[in-house]
Order: C-alpha cells, then structure tokens, then sequence
C-alpha cells in the first residue's frame, strides 16, 4: 500500500502541541518554496538551505537564489525565517554524476541529484541539532515523492536527525506554488537547472523532472 507522506505530516503537526519544532528546509528554487513556506511557517521554526550544485551555470544559480531571498522578503518571512546559503559548486554534482550522462531526464542521474542535496541537508541539521530535515522537492508534479521521501528517511537513520515526510503537491500545494508565484512576480525557471536539463530544453525535449511548478 503507498503511503500517504502529507496525512504523516499532519499527524506530526498535530502532535506538536504549542512547541514550534526547529526546520532544517532545503529549498530547491523560489516557486517551488511559496506554497511550503506559507504552510509549514506556521507551525515549525524554519531555517531555508540554499544548496543546488545541479544548477547550471552560474548565473542561474545566483539567479535562482536571489529569488528565494526575494520570495521569503515579499511573503513577510524575513524575521522568521533564516537562511543558509551555500556557494555554487557545480564540481561536486558532476562528479556525483559522473557515468550517468546519458540518463533520461527522472532516471538515475537525477535520483543521485536528489541524494546529494539531501545529505547535505541531513548532515547540517545534525551540526546545527535540528528537530527534522525536509525538502521543497515534494511540490512539484515533475518529482518522485516516494523516492525522495525514501531518501531522505535512509539519509536520516544515517545522520541521526528526523525526516519530515511529505507530498507537498497534495492539498493543491502545487497550484497553490502557482498563484503565489504569480502574485508575487517572481521569476519561474523552465528548466530543473542541470545542465542536462538545459540542454534537453534547448533542443526541444520534453524535460519531465523540472523543478518549476508549470
């Protein structure tokens, strides 16, 4: 039977109490952290990490993370909501991926993107000692849910730190992500950000793991 990550997370809400849980968030891109932010601010004290060595090339990456800024500036996050932010260092995911060049776009290439990224984010939310890590990778349509949440629960009994489960997409998270983007003016990428995805974007190619909530 599939799970239902977004009813555990509610279950998890729910338990709290009053306490207001320490967040490690790792946020892919700005789009994708509007509708997240808007619903988990309410209940966790949330710090966003800003760490996507997949982003290709460099002036997207800073692109894509001065709109974070700017998404959590425009919503009213700015003094409860902090920030850290890594540099670009796109050596590290290319050497991640390396032998896996002619994946298709959601195979295995992009499964070790999503396992980089989230070991980082497990391994920092055990320095800072954080109550649970988590992803804005579940909002999009274009991503594996199941698989994320699977790696991130394998990275947690690793590190020793809790993963919050969840389906972002689910309770029209997604659409949500959407209006607020449009709201805000915010820039939307239209492609997942590697470099793998840009070229499959330039050639016309149907790029069915983006991370931007079209």
């Amino acid at each position: 039977m599939n799970r239902n990550y977004s009813k555990e997370l509610e279950r998890i809400i729910q338990k709290r109490g009053n306490e207001f849980p320490r967040l490690l968030l790792h946020c892919c891109c700005g789009p994708c952290s509007t509708s997240v932010l808007e619903y988990l601010s309410r209940y966790f004290d949330i710090s966003v990490l800003w760490y996507n060595p997949n982003i290709y090339p460099e002036a997207e990456f800073e692109k894509r993370f001065r709109t974070l800024i700017e998404v959590i500036q425009k919503m009213g996050l700015t003094d409860r909501v902090q920030v850290l932010a890594e540099p670009w260092n796109n050596n590290q995911y290319e050497t991640r991926v390396k032998g896996l060049e002619n994946e298709p776009e959601g195979g295995k290439r992009c499964e070790q993107c999503f396992r980089l990224r989230l070991l980082e984010a497990g391994k920092i939310a055990k320095r800072y000692n954080f109550d649970y890590f988590c992803s804005t990778l579940t909002v999009s349509r274009h991503k594996n849910a199941e698989l994320i949440n699977s790696i991130g629960e394998e990275i947690s009994k690793a590190v020793g730190v809790p993963w919050l489960p969840s389906d972002f997409k689910k309770k029209d998270g997604e659409n949500r992500s959407v209006e607020l983007s449009e709201r805000l003016g915010i820039y939307r990428q239209l492609y997942c950000g590697c470099r793998f995805s840009l070229s499959a974007r330039e050639a016309g190619t149907p790029d069915n793991n983006r991370e931007d909530t079209e």
